[in-house]
């Protein structure tokens, strides 16, 4: 397999939850032998109601994270120069998607020229459920349960996917986070078919699914994307690429070789049939 990560690249420059410089984080993939690697700083909040807990709690506002993100894309594409002979460096941002980010995402993307977005979703019904296991649990509450929690998630993911159309979808099971009953929940009727539509618009966009390492970091016991909707997604043909998610140096690489072995045995990556060949060819080269 190809050492390329395609979401990856936080740092505690620009984001407040990661470690790190940019700098020293590009440097360590590069020892590492990633030959093309993407920088994917999280967006700027649209408005306060997109900020995380942590950046209140830090006094940013969204005019000053918004300068910090002009900072990022121009240290990111200097870098991208710096190495452009030893190693592709993509510039690109993760997502968020809530009530009324639509047109800010793609007014960002435009106005940065930025070379590929990953379209991720860490909020529902405008709530972040990521950011710790009470905001999961009271999301799961505030839905009415955990599988309509699961299914106003692939709702939300879906629309993400048609507005944004990202060449990269983020951790696409990334609610599973704090459900220990996992396997079972996505077998539900109205989670599964919701799940299944997700995938065949990611097919016919010619989409590459994020297998996400830094859930493993986290010690759950496989990467998102789990087996099941893996292998839903490889009967699809949609292509798929390693990310470690990496939010400091030490978690460069992280989990190469596991993702690397669960993606030969399904013939995702670098499938001559795969889905994703021409846009892995035309991102990375």
């Amino acid at each position: 397999m190809r050492k390329i990560s395609l979401h990856g690249g936080h740092s505690g420059q620009y984001c407040d939850h990661a470690r790190d410089t940019l700098a020293d984080i590009v440097a360590a993939y590069h020892e590492a032998g990633f030959e093309c690697i993407g920088l994917t700083e999280h967006m700027p909040p649209f408005g306060d109601s997109g900020m995380y807990p942590d950046e209140i709690e830090l006094g940013r506002t969204t005019g000053w994270m918004e300068a910090r993100f002009d900072l990022y894309v121009a240290e990111a594409r200097s870098l991208a120069r710096a190495y452009q002979d030893r190693m592709r460096i993509l510039v690109g941002m993760e997502t968020e998607w809530y009530p009324g980010c639509a047109m800010w995402v793609r007014e960002l993307r435009q106005y940065h020229a930025l070379d590929y977005v990953v379209g991720s979703v860490h909020h529902v019904q405008g709530a972040c459920f990521d950011f710790s296991k009470e905001a999961y649990d009271k999301v799961a509450t505030m839905c009415g349960g955990t599988s309509r929690m699961y299914a106003a998630y692939f709702d939300e993911q879906f629309e993400m996917l048609r507005e944004i159309k990202p060449e990269v979808v983020g951790h696409f099971d990334l609610i599973r986070l704090h459900d220990p009953d996992y396997l079972q929940t996505i077998t539900e009727p109205e989670v599964w078919k919701r799940i299944l539509r997700n995938l065949e618009w990611i097919r016919g966009a010619g989409g590459i699914l994020d297998i996400n390492a830094r859930a493993l970091l986290k010690g759950q016991p496989e990467p998102y994307v789990c087996a099941p909707i893996l292998d839903a997604a490889a009967k699809l043909e949609i292509g798929a690429a390693y990310g470690d998610d990496a939010h400091g140096v030490a978690d460069v690489g992280y989990g190469f070789g596991q993702v690397e072995k669960l993606l030969s045995v399904r013939k995702m990556m670098q499938g001559p049939e795969a889905s994703s060949a021409l846009i892995l060819g035309s991102l990375c080269g």
